[in-house]
């Protein structure tokens, strides 16, 4: 399995001006966009350690994941959440071709936690021998910062506030989180309670 961004967050998605009011920097001094660079990183960095940790993309973007073989041949969970649509299925031949599956052999089950692909019919269509599978989608809560939920903005915000204050310090290493960021995110991580389909 393997799950390619294939667009990356824009610059202009990203809340630079709510997270300089968030580290109380001073403005008006003539070069109040100096750091916004740096802060940008600490921003996207931030973004990928929560989706990370809670398997949700947080700003939509275009997402392609393949795989191999199905898990459960009717309905395959997805790799995140939340996903808004399924713009291509293709199959992918081990040489490399690819067929595009019809949209009208499967749907998309939207949830919160685990949206599925799932078959109109009684399964998904047979995925080649030595091929693999390749399905688009976009996933997230919003293409601009104010569609996040607040517990999710605060979190992002926290966090890459503490990866400025920290970003000299290398005796972090053990990729800790602080606690107030975990447990704003608490609640958006998939719950794991039996085999997954």
């Amino acid at each position: 399995m393997m799950l390619i961004e294939e667009t990356p967050v824009p610059d202009a998605s990203l809340p630079v001006d709510a997270f300089k009011a968030h580290l109380r920097l001073g403005s008006g001094f003539g070069q109040d966009d100096l750091q916004d660079a740096v802060l940008r990183s600490f921003l996207r960095a931030a973004l990928a350690a929560i989706e990370v940790r809670t398997s949700k993309a947080l700003i939509t973007r275009s997402f392609e994941w393949s795989l191999n073989r199905w898990r459960n041949g009717a309905a395959q969970m997805l790799p995140l959440a939340p996903i808004s649509s399924i713009t291509r299925v293709a199959l992918v031949a081990r040489d490399g071709g690819q067929t595009d599956i019809e949209a009208e052999t499967y749907w998309l089950e939207r949830d919160s936690q685990s949206p599925r692909l799932r078959a109109t019919g009684a399964v998904l269509p047979n995925i080649p021998e030595g091929g693999s599978v390749s399905i688009t989608f976009q996933g997230g809560y919003g293409a601009e910062w104010v569609n996040l939920p607040s517990d999710l903005q605060q979190a992002v915000l926290m966090l890459a506030a503490h990866y400025y204050e920290y970003r000299n310090d290398t005796s972090l290493s053990d990729g800790c989180m602080p606690f107030g960021v975990s447990s704003l995110i608490e609640r958006f991580k998939p719950m794991r309670l039996g085999a997954r389909q």
